[in-house]
């Protein structure tokens, strides 16, 4: 079994029922108040934790105009990446009070840095954990310098190769990180849900590693059918009204889906049991209706067992339907009235 990793004393993996993972992200929409008010409602919605993005539009890339800085296609095309980072990052001023709101309502808040001074100024906050996203997996000194941290690591593996995924999950390692999940990740902002590969989940815990699903199809039913396939986290973007907008609104949970999401996964976690031969407890009671051998016409002591006066019918209380050959032409030991359930002592 791929070994676990423990958040703020939380452990995930197999084993355990599966962790909630609420992405803020840009549905903040400028405001810290709803930036709260998203952490207030991922709590009650029964997430896990809350993850915030450390950078800003300049950690991230330049104010250029050029055609390499603009957008093409998809939810964002057209737009220039300066400006859609400007409006899409968490200024890092509110990080404090993030926290502290996470603190106050007993649920953990941490972070993906998106360059070395974002681990730096996260430190100093005492994050839990962190996060390494798609787009970064290739950053081998970030990925290095998360790894000096010792905190427990998510990984994203959109876009990635193989081979890349490989490159990163020892750089992780070789640079003393000892505990790290990765997230099968599909970049597309939205998936459609026919692209989301979940079969491709249970192929990365042969890197050892707890495996889990950064979901960005429309709507649950594709992280919910994740936790069969072995994902122990789910990450889902969230905010609290999509129609108010934003750059990630169009594939954010709403809070009352959050909280679908979160019972729907754990329902399924204990769907899945334990895989034991072992009938459950529940079947005890239904096992009485099954088929058995009994006694449909009188029969006189002595008298002969034949398929008129023997069947196999409901309940279960008699000898299993298996004997019936065995029976059929041997005689009784004594009366039989019609409705006996046939027992061994009565046969000679």
């Amino acid at each position: 079994m791929p070994p676990e990793i423990v958040i703020a004393g939380r452990p995930i993996g197999p084993g355990h029922p599966p962790y909630v993972l609420a992405e803020l992200s840009a549905n903040h929409g400028g405001s810290l108040e709803r930036a709260l008010a998203v952490v207030e409602a991922a709590a009650r919605a029964g997430a896990d934790a809350v993850k915030l993005q450390t950078y800003t539009a300049d950690t991230l890339t330049i104010d250029h105009d050029g055609p390499d800085f603009m957008i093409k296609g998809g939810l964002w095309d057209g737009r220039k990446l300066y400006e859609l980072y400007q409006e899409a990052h968490t200024p890092w001023e509110w990080h404090s009070a993030l926290f502290a709101k996470g603190r106050e309502l007993g649920i953990p808040v941490f972070s993906t840095p998106f360059d070395e001074t974002a681990v730096n100024f996260l430190e100093a906050q005492e994050v839990p954990a962190y996060k390494i996203a798609s787009f970064e997996m290739v950053d081998l000194p970030l990925i290095r310098r998360v790894a000096m941290t010792g905190k427990p690591t998510i990984m994203s593996t959109g876009m990635a190769t193989m081979e890349e995924i490989s490159e990163a999950v020892d750089t992780f390692r070789a640079g003393g990180g000892q505990e790290l999940l990765l997230l099968h990740c599909v970049s597309g902002y939205p998936t459609p849900v026919e692209q989301a590969n979940l079969r491709r989940i249970p192929a990365l815990a042969a890197y050892g590693c707890p495996v889990g699903l950064s979901d960005h199809t429309l709507g649950t039913e594709a992280a919910i059918a994740a936790v069969a396939l072995g994902a122990s986290l789910i990450e889902k973007h969230c905010t609290l009204r999509r129609a108010d907008g934003g750059p990630d609104a169009a594939f954010s949970l709403e809070p009352d889906e959050l909280a679908a999401l979160v019972h729907g996964a754990r329902a399924v976690f204990g769907a899945l049991g334990s895989g034991s031969e072992v009938r459950s407890e529940v079947e005890s009671a239904s096992r009485v209706f099954r088929r058995s051998l009994y006694v449909v016409s009188d029969i006189a002591a002595g008298g002969t067992f034949t398929s008129d006066n023997v069947r196999i019918i409901r309940p279960g209380y008699g000898l299993p339907p298996r004997f019936l050959p065995e029976i059929l032409g041997r005689r009784t030991r004594r009366a039989l009235k019609r409705g006996t359930a046939l027992d061994w002592d009565f046969i000679e």
